[in-house]
């Protein structure tokens, strides 16, 4: 790299706009010179020079010529990074007076918060933790779907993002994980719910035979997917998505627990739908 652009990267730390740069690089190479001329020679638009050289000017960078017309001096180089020096003091000074003026009260607003929120965790806390509806849950539902061992049960209007699981069930199937799906009875559905409901389970009963299908028969409390359930207690995941039916699915969340007791609750549920409160795709029409 060359001397020039050496000193160029300088004016990179000067805080100037490019007008206000080009503006001061000509007035250093080519002298005193009035607003006008100064234009003409650095093609800065004649519409702005004015504005350009009052900004130079009131950071000491240049002096003002009393005339007619006035005219403008650059500041020798040396004096330029002084007050380039002096300029951003005043400014850390400036910073530093604002935040002390408003120390007090951030400090009573925000430190009671810190201290609660550095506090323990609330049971509540530790049983769960949420994502929000659509991608982020699908890939909860995914990392599910990879790292079961045993089983997989899922709780589901339409299964909507079959697409979005589909390599995660083919892996799952290939291990032979023990997958049961409970869909909610199409005369629950909307026309479009009840389509895409036929379109997945006809997919899923060509491609995935060994998948175990029911329709609840009762509208369904919550979905999700739970993988690994123990009547122990000692191991589970779930994530799972409780039914609101006046909030719109993007400005939902579902929650993600690897509470053992609470996925086992969740599995004696799914159970019992499964066996009391559920029909196979044989005994519904159209599929």
């Amino acid at each position: 790299m060359n001397d020039t652009s050496d000193a160029d990267q300088l004016f990179d730390h000067l805080g100037l706009g490019e007008y206000e740069t080009t503006a001061l690089k000509g007035l250093l190479t080519h002298g005193r010179s009035t607003a006008p001329n100064l234009a003409e020679a650095t093609d800065i638009p004649n519409a702005r020079i004015y504005a350009v050289l009052d900004e130079l000017a009131d950071r000491g960078f240049i002096k003002v010529i009393p005339g007619r017309p006035k005219e403008f001096q650059p500041k020798a180089p040396d004096e330029i990074l002084d007050r380039a020096v002096e300029n951003r003091h005043q400014e850390f000074e400036s910073f530093r007076a604002e935040l002390d003026d408003l120390r007090d009260v951030f400090l009573d607003t925000f430190e009671p918060r810190y201290q609660r929120a550095s506090e323990d965790p609330s049971p509540t806390e530790e049983l769960f933790h949420v994502v929000d509806v659509g991608e982020p849950s699908e890939s909860e539902t995914r990392s599910i779907y990879r790292n079961a061992d045993h089983t997989l049960h899922v709780m589901t209007k339409s299964l909507e993002y079959f697409e979005s699981i589909r390599p995660a069930l083919t892996a799952a199937v290939e291990r032979d994980i023990d997958i049961d799906i409970l869909f909610l009875h199409p005369e629950h559905l909307s026309e479009h719910n009840g389509a895409i409901q036929r379109e997945v389970v006809g997919e899923l009963t060509t491609e995935f035979p060994s998948v175990g299908i029911r329709f609840s028969k009762e509208p369904l409390p919550w979905r999700g997917t739970l993988a690994d359930p123990s009547m122990d207690y000692d191991t589970g995941i779930a994530i799972v998505l409780v039914e609101e039916k006046d909030v719109p699915l993007h400005m939902r969340q579902a929650a993600v627990t690897e509470n053992g007791s609470f996925v086992a609750g969740l599995k004696r549920y799914f159970d019992l739908i499964w066996e009391h409160e559920s029909v196979p795709a044989g005994e519904i029409a159209g599929l």
